[in-house]
């Protein structure tokens, strides 16, 4: 194979000179250098949408999402207006120890309650946690009207199960102080507090879930005729009055 060469002329100490290159190795550098452009372009394309697609990927995403409402066979729900509220009654005592560990509000009598509240309209919500209730509907007899114990109160109570509690008497949405040497019931205390339902005010397609207390002296069959009453429910900023909510927990209808 023959190349062509080129006679390049320069001039030395001892005169005029000439040297001879190569035009087929001039013309491979001019088509190499675009080339390495070309590959190193495309590199930094292919990172860009990597990266692009680990950001989008959900798997990646490692930001907390909302809990979706249960599908357990317990959960009941109501909804009306934008605002769905479910409630999941712990009645076994089994999947209770498995939720609260040696917390477990039902191996002293309390009835625990998973709430999901959901809210698909466009303005704020808020419940009034405060009034609701658990309302037990008995065949014979009158309605019973319970209130929810704050955690606290359900801690004290797994600490000391011998102590007396009302069940009728209005709860506050807040943990009621306990003495500081009370070391065991802080300790449960800490285990129920943070799965405690304490958002109100739910904003616009979004949602919250936490539990709700109450004391049913250890008799479970009420669930089965027993409803979550909420009844102070209004829509921000205007305060506009929604209809109350009722939850049946049992498959019996509500009479």
């Amino acid at each position: 194979m023959s190349y062509l060469r080129a006679q390049t002329e320069y001039y030395s100490g001892s005169g005029r000179e000439f040297r001879t290159t190569s035009r087929a190795n001039d013309a491979s550098d001019e088509v190499t250098k675009p080339m390495i452009k070309l590959i190193f372009l495309a590199a930094a394309i292919l990172l860009i949408i990597t990266s692009a697609f680990a950001q989008s990927n959900p798997s990646s995403d490692k930001s907390p999402r909302p809990a979706a409402a249960p599908t357990a066979a317990t959960a009941r729900e109501d909804r009306h207006e934008g605002l769905s509220i479910v409630a999941d009654p712990y009645t076994d005592t089994a999947r209770a120890k498995e939720k609260f560990g040696k917390a477990n509000p039902l191996a002293v009598g309390i009835l625990p309650i998973e709430v999901f509240i959901r809210n698909e309209s466009p303005q704020p919500i808020r419940v009034d946690l405060n009034t609701v209730q658990l309302e037990v509907r008995m065949h014979s007899g009158p309605r019973q009207d319970i209130d929810w114990l704050t955690a606290a109160e359900v801690a004290k109570a797994i600490a000391h199960p011998g102590g007396a509690r009302d069940p009728q008497r209005r709860r506050l949405p807040v943990p009621v102080p306990m003495p500081s040497k009370d070391k065991n019931a802080q300790k449960f205390a800490e285990i129920l507090s943070p799965l405690a339902l304490d958002a109100d005010v739910i904003a616009p397609k979004s949602s919250v879930h936490g539990f709700l207390y109450f004391d049913v002296n250890h008799d479970v069959s009420v669930v089965s005729h027993s409803s979550l009453y909420v009844p102070d429910v209004v829509v921000l900023p205007n305060n506009k009055l929604m209809m109350f909510f009722d939850v049946p927990l049992g498959s019996e209808p509500q009479s």
